[in-house]
């Protein structure tokens, strides 16, 4: 049932309640537990959540001439290659800009003087208690990639504005990479740095 918001509505306000809490499988990446709750209209079910033991950080550089790089690769889960701004993951406990500093460079070779954290965001909310970081990255350097062993990495150079299109053509789906390049191409244009 949805319904308007009124004044003084409490958004801490948590309607769930959970009876019992299991985990049901784990790995180095992610847990996955099951929660018996009753929910906000009483009735009793089930909840899966998968809680990830990383922050999810996603990149996007941008040169001079308005340049940026896609990093290409085929992800398993979805059985298909997929474009994507550079990204990893980093530990919970470890700065998040160390973290996103330490991709760039693995995926790309890129070194940047300028970082700008310009977006949180969480990935899939209704499944997912996965948080994300989404950086800005400028006055770069060029250097020797290093990716991990699972990596088959294709790397594009094109113009930020074109791989804005990409997105708006569905071409890149992957959700930070989506929200990334879409909220760097409205910060650059709010500095007067329209990208090309």
């Amino acid at each position: 049932m949805t319904q308007q918001i009124e004044p003084g509505f409490d958004e801490s306000h948590n309607p769930w309640q959970v009876l019992s809490s299991a985990v049901q499988y784990q790995n180095p990446w992610i847990s996955v537990r099951e929660d018996q709750v009753i929910n906000p209209a009483g009735g009793r079910g089930i909840y899966g959540v998968v809680s990830m033991k990383n922050k999810a950080l996603g990149i996007v550089p941008v040169d001079a001439e308005g340049n940026t790089w896609l990093v290409g690769q085929y992800r398993y889960p979805l059985n298909e290659y997929s474009w994507e701004i550079p990204m990893g993951g980093g530990p919970v406990e470890r700065d998040i800009l160390e973290s996103a500093q330490r991709e760039l460079k693995e995926e790309t070779g890129l070194l940047a003087r300028r970082w700008t954290n310009i977006a949180r965001l969480h990935t899939s909310n209704s499944v997912t208690d996965e948080e994300g970081f989404v950086f800005l990255a400028e006055e770069l350097e060029h250097g020797e990639t290093e990716p991990e062993e699972t990596e088959d990495l294709r790397l594009w150079k094109l113009p930020l504005a074109e791989a804005v299109e990409l997105v708006m053509s569905n071409r890149i789906t992957d959700a930070i990479s989506v929200a990334g390049l879409l909220k760097a191409e409205r910060v650059l244009r709010q500095r007067g740095q329209v990208p090309g």
